[in-house]
């Protein structure tokens, strides 16, 4: 499509108080307009102002069909206004509709994002704030350990790293249904809220000064923007190489866990990236897993654990330690590992007698350049994993670390060896395909 040839498509930002948020060329370009595109809400708000004879459809339910509508009208020549609320470019539907068109189809005229109006209305800056939203499929209230896939996983993501946050909610994932997370992963000591309903409406109320308890019983007007920030300063976090002290273990039976310096060790060659997505299979404790969630920010990490009271050790720590991209199964590998995404790294713990099984497994679903990382400390297991490796042609090497640690003995102290464990790491290295170029004759 020419862009030259095409007339552009408008995004209005619109507020809840109609006409009165619109500038004079915005006005003029929704009077002009022969198709408008809006929530039924929206549309009703301006219904006065769109001419007779201009089409009208509702988005609602449909927005993948935008674009299509778009380019349609566009192709016989038609002007066409999508009215979006607030800032279309803040969580609004004008990045979708840039996506999908070229950027010169569209123009967006915005207008003060209700995220803004919210924080004006507090007196508070917002410079500093992350503004998220929630707008997203009903997933139902956040059960501690939801996946990426839960509506609520990505705003408990900016939670866990920003103090001040503005969010966007939605019909379905409503103040109370944050408040109710904020609960079920401990903060609700750590952060105060505010509710800022039907902004430039008559019936606009602002709340404010409520605890984060109070807030899971209060059903707040629709539509609503909720605001969010720490009532007690976060403690700088560790984020590489915690001791083992960190972490609850199994007692008076000794503990699985392993050693912090196997652990720096293990993770350094799993090769972690922000977004990875991890395996932790025979999790014990949890120390490698929840280490590389911390490190994994942006990304997840699925644990499996056939001990159930190791299970619980492991939620526990989980919410000591406030992560949250965190998934546990009580189970058997390789039993539910079907139902988890292709990973980026995997680690092995303990195999539960399918080891062999598990590594082939392992190495058919990670993703091309990732690393399994194996730790033993049975010649048996050893020797089963590194033969099962070389059936498969994979690349791999042993590593064998013996720490000491230093330990008083009467004024002086002594080096007390720990037991040895071996690293069994293998990398599933993409395939790369070459072209094979014959000589033609000149």
């Amino acid at each position: 499509m020419n862009s030259e040839r095409i007339e552009k498509c408008r995004v209005l930002g619109v507020l809840d108080d109609g006409v009165n948020s619109l500038s004079q060329s915005a006005l003029a370009h929704l009077g002009q307009a022969q198709l408008v595109i809006g929530g039924e809400r929206t549309l009703a708000l301006f219904v006065a102002h769109i001419s007779p004879t201009a089409q009208q459809r509702d988005l609602t339910g449909a927005l993948s069909q935008v674009p299509e509508w778009i380019r349609a009208a566009q192709a016989v020549g038609q002007r066409v206004v999508v009215l979006a609320t607030g800032d279309p470019l803040c969580h609004g539907i004008a990045a979708y509709l840039a996506s999908r068109l070229c950027i010169e189809a569209i123009e967006v005229i915005p207008n003060v994002s209700t995220l803004q109006l919210a924080c004006a209305r507090l007196g508070l800056p917002w410079q500093d704030m992350k503004f998220s939203s929630v707008h997203s499929k009903d997933a139902g209230d956040w059960v501690a350990g939801s996946e990426p896939s839960h509506g609520l996983y990505a705003l408990l993501r900016d939670i866990r790293q920003h103090d001040r946050l503005a969010v966007l909610t939605s019909p379905f994932n409503t103040p109370d249904r944050i408040a109710r997370m904020l609960v079920t992963e401990g903060l609700a000591d750590d952060f105060e809220m505010a509710v800022a309903e039907r902004l430039c409406q008559p019936g606009e109320r602002i709340v404010s000064g409520i605890s984060i308890r109070a807030a899971t019983q209060i059903p707040f007007a629709d539509p609503n923007v909720v605001l969010l920030w720490r009532s007690t300063l976060r403690a700088p976090q560790v984020l590489f190489g915690l001791p083992d002290v960190s972490f609850e273990q199994r007692h008076p039976e000794k503990g699985l866990i392993t050693k912090n310096e196997v652990r720096a060790v293990s993770l350094a060659r799993m090769q972690l990236r922000s977004d990875s997505v991890v395996w932790d299979i025979g999790a014990g404790s949890g120390s490698v897993g929840l280490e590389a969630a911390r490190l994994c920010r942006q990304g997840h990490v699925y644990a499996i654990e056939k001990n159930v009271d190791d299970s619980a050790i492991v939620q526990r720590n989980r919410l000591a330690m406030g992560i949250s991209n965190h998934s546990l199964v009580h189970g058997k590998a390789p039993e539910g590992l079907q139902h988890w995404p292709d990973p980026d790294a995997v680690f092995v713990g303990g195999s539960g007698g399918e080891l062999a099984e598990l590594i082939r497994l392992i190495l058919q679903r990670m993703k091309a350049d990732g690393w399994l990382v194996m730790n033993f400390v049975t010649i048996e297991n050893l020797g089963l994993a590194v033969e099962t490796l070389k059936s498969l042609g994979v690349a791999w090497d042993v590593l064998q670390l013996q720490a000491s640690r230093s330990k008083p003995i009467l004024h002086m102290n002594r080096m007390a060896a720990e037991n040895p464990v071996w690293l069994v790491c293998a990398q599933k290295v993409a395939v790369q395909k070459t072209v094979k170029l014959e000589k033609s004759d000149d």
